[in-house]
């Protein structure tokens, strides 16, 4: 009466991520170094002497945190993603 159960279970891999999202996610933390260094701040000539254009530059202001934001969402998307099998 015992009857014998087979069950198809696909063999899946040991890792958690596959290659393609190892490599999404090398390029996020890419994007999001580029974006910290352009928000990092340079010497300035004068300790002294506060100037407005260096500080609040577009650079530093707009495009560094838009890409800081951009990076962390293509960590997502990378974690998210379903390897290919």
């Amino acid at each position: 009466m015992a009857e014998k159960l087979t069950t198809d279970k696909k063999q899946t891999s040991s890792t958690l991520f596959g290659k393609e999202n190892y490599i999404w996610i090398v390029a996020g933390l890419a994007v999001m170094l580029l974006g910290l260094l352009l928000m990092a701040g340079g010497n300035s000539k004068d300790p002294n002497v506060f100037t407005n254009d260096e500080v609040y530059s577009v650079r530093r202001i707009t495009v560094a945190p838009i890409l800081i934001l951009l990076g962390l969402g293509i960590e997502v998307f990378a974690i998210f993603r379903k390897p290919k099998s």
